[in-house]
């Protein structure tokens, strides 16, 4: 039995012929909202990148694609305020996920408060079916899953972090074993074709959520996709910075007078590496590339398969990331992790294969986040831009946005699509209002509307208000600084010591806000996520030799 195969059976997929198919499809659209995880604003094609994402380049050039969109800094908080169109702290997340990160404090709770009423939820009530795929990582307890949580089917890893070959997954709240030629990536899409193949069958319309774990760490590829990419990046991160920042001027996504931010400080020098550490370090990329090319091959099967149904035309697509490209851990990443793998291979011949767990590291990640300073977990652009690829032929055309959105806004956005209305209680008891707006009327050509907007990520701090930024570092001692964002969005040009009153009234609106969505304090000593094994396997175990 192939992997295809396999998933049809354990997810009980149905094989619908074309008269279902041809009846499935009513006025309101379906909803697909594809998510990446850790995958920088300038690593699609279609926002710069060399790598090959034919597909999401197709939905782009045939679509809306924002140039603001904002996420959380943080895989779990931009997944929490996805779900309910709140803050991550008003939704419970406001640092991590899992009972490790139960903080005793409304804000952090380590998985969706009760008082919030998720996306999916909302749109079963409404007459949608409920489908999600991949990485869900907003609580793992009982009633935290996703079938607790408004979904119908569900397959996939619940937690932040896993073996691409040796997931552990699960089918609704069950864990099941893995099927042969598992790559989590493939598997998550076969799961996904299933259950929008249930759907036609039942002849309603559907909302899929497919979020893969790809290119999160570790560095797992294909062999076929990594070959694609071997010595591509001989030339070092600084090469692909300014590649990548030419094409991005070229696309029109980012304004000619903002110069490409200096390279992170904390970045190696590629001049100063020895000739086995580039090689090394090139080999870490290709395969890092081979993981978004596998994604987008896969984003491609889902395409194929709204086309072959005919529902393509009616049929809401939209892709982004969760938060920057990620960082982790130093200048050239790590080669192993113990607790989550061990015995796993460092040699050069094994990179990308199953028996390594490595990252890619500071100084390719620097180089995800062009133009942008800084990266996942910081409240800088670097860490809070992502790419927004908007899909509907029915209702969008081609257009670029440029106004600021919001993850908060996907929730409000997709209920507008479908015609449904925000739950105003759940169990029978009262939830919180949603927070975001639909960006419905900008992706149809609208003005962005006034407001601001707030960040908080494990002391980092961040207040948009108009064209201006307040943004300040934890660990460098919380100073604030001012940009404007419009005219220097690579933040170089501090205007903090030229408006202090400016800095003063934000900061006080900043406080403000905080106060209202449940910021806590931060405390130094919180400041490193721990390594327990909860965090990647709630059943024991971080990896297997």
């Amino acid at each position: 039995m192939d992997r295809r195969t396999f998933i049809k059976t354990g997810a009980a997929a149905v094989a619908v012929g074309a008269a279902a198919r041809a009846g499935a499809t009513a006025s309101r659209p379906n909803l697909v909202l594809i998510m990446a995880d850790d995958m920088g604003f300038s690593d699609l094609g279609c926002y710069g990148s060399e790598i090959a994402t034919p597909n999401l380049d197709r939905l782009a050039a045939g679509g809306s694609r924002m140039t603001q969109f904002y996420n959380c800094a943080r895989c779990c908080p931009t997944r929490a305020s996805l779900l309910t169109g709140l803050y991550p702290h008003q939704a419970g997340v406001g640092h991590m996920a899992g009972p490790a990160f139960d903080q005793g404090a409304a804000g952090y709770q380590g998985h969706l408060a009760a008082n919030t009423a998720t996306i999916a939820e909302t749109l079963r009530t409404a007459g949608y079916r409920t489908l999600m795929a991949g990485k869900w990582h907003v609580g793992q307890g009982r009633g935290q899953m996703p079938v607790d949580r408004g979904f119908d089917r569900y397959l996939g890893i619940l937690v932040g972090a896993a073996n691409y070959w040796k997931p552990k997954l699960y089918s609704g709240n069950q864990p099941i074993d893995n099927p042969p030629d598992c790559y989590t990536t493939d598997v998550f899409t076969d799961a996904a074709l299933g259950f929008m193949k249930e759907s036609r069958a039942d002849r309603k319309p559907y909302f899929l959520y497919l979020a893969f774990n790809a290119p999160h760490w570790p560095l797992h590829a294909r062999p076929e996709d990594i070959e694609k990419y071997m010595g591509r990046y001989d030339g070092g991160w600084d090469r692909l910075r300014n590649e990548r920042h030419e094409r991005q001027k070229a696309l029109g996504l980012v304004d000619p007078k903002w110069p490409l931010s200096p390279r992170d400080p904390a970045a190696a020098d590629w001049a100063s590496l020895s000739t086995d550490q580039k090689k090394r370090m090139s080999k870490k990329m290709a395969v890092y590339a081979a993981m978004v090319d596998r994604l987008d091959q896969n984003v491609g099967r889902v395409v194929q398969e709204l086309e072959a149904s005919g529902e393509l035309d009616n049929t809401l697509v939209v892709f982004l990331s969760d938060n920057g490209a990620c960082h982790e851990s130093g200048p050239f990443g790590f080669d192993a992790q113990p607790q989550y793998m061990v015995n796993a291979s460092t040699a050069y011949a094994d990179i990308g294969t199953a028996k390594s767990f490595c990252s890619y590291g500071r100084s390719w990640s620097n180089a995800g986040n062009t133009p942008f300073r800084l990266h996942k977990s910081w409240t800088h652009e670097g860490g809070i831009s992502s790419p927004l690829v908007a899909h509907w032929p029915n209702r969008l055309s081609a257009r670029r946005v440029s106004g600021p959105g919001h993850v908060i806004d996907l929730m409000p956005t997709l209920l507008e699509a479908a015609g449904a209305a925000p739950l105003s209680e759940r169990d029978g008891k009262p939830v919180q209002m949603i927070e975001g707006r639909s960006l419905l009327p900008q992706l149809t050509g609208g003005e962005a509307p006034e407001r601001s907007l707030g960040w908080e990520h494990e002391g980092n701090r961040a207040w948009r208000q108009g064209d201006l930024k307040l943004v300040s570092t934890f660990d460098q001692g919380n100073k604030w600084e001012l940009y404007n964002v419009v005219e220097d969005r690579t933040e170089k040009n501090n205007l903090a010591a030229k408006a202090p009153e400016k800095v003063s009234e934000m900061a006080k609106s900043w406080e403000a806000w905080g106060r209202r969505v449940g910021v806590e304090p931060w405390k130094k000593s919180q400041g490193v996520v721990p390594w327990v094994k909860e965090f990647l396997d709630p059943r024991g175990g971080g990896g297997r030799d």
